[in-house]
């Protein structure tokens, strides 16, 4: 029986900037959430790349 291909562990999801996250279409991000990185959380709220509102 062939193996199902893998997928990535949590670990291996890492992005670069909250443009990445955005176009890969998981923006917002949540703490614990594959992918969560505190260099995309600006406010340390635990919420990364969410909706700037302009304020």
């Amino acid at each position: 029986m062939p193996k199902p291909p893998s997928t990535p562990a949590l670990s291996d999801v890492y992005y670069e900037n909250c443009d990445e996250a955005r176009a890969a279409g998981v923006a917002p991000l949540h703490r614990g959430e594959p992918g969560y990185g505190p260099h995309l959380d600006r406010d340390g709220d635990g919420v990364a790349c969410e909706p700037y509102l302009g304020r």
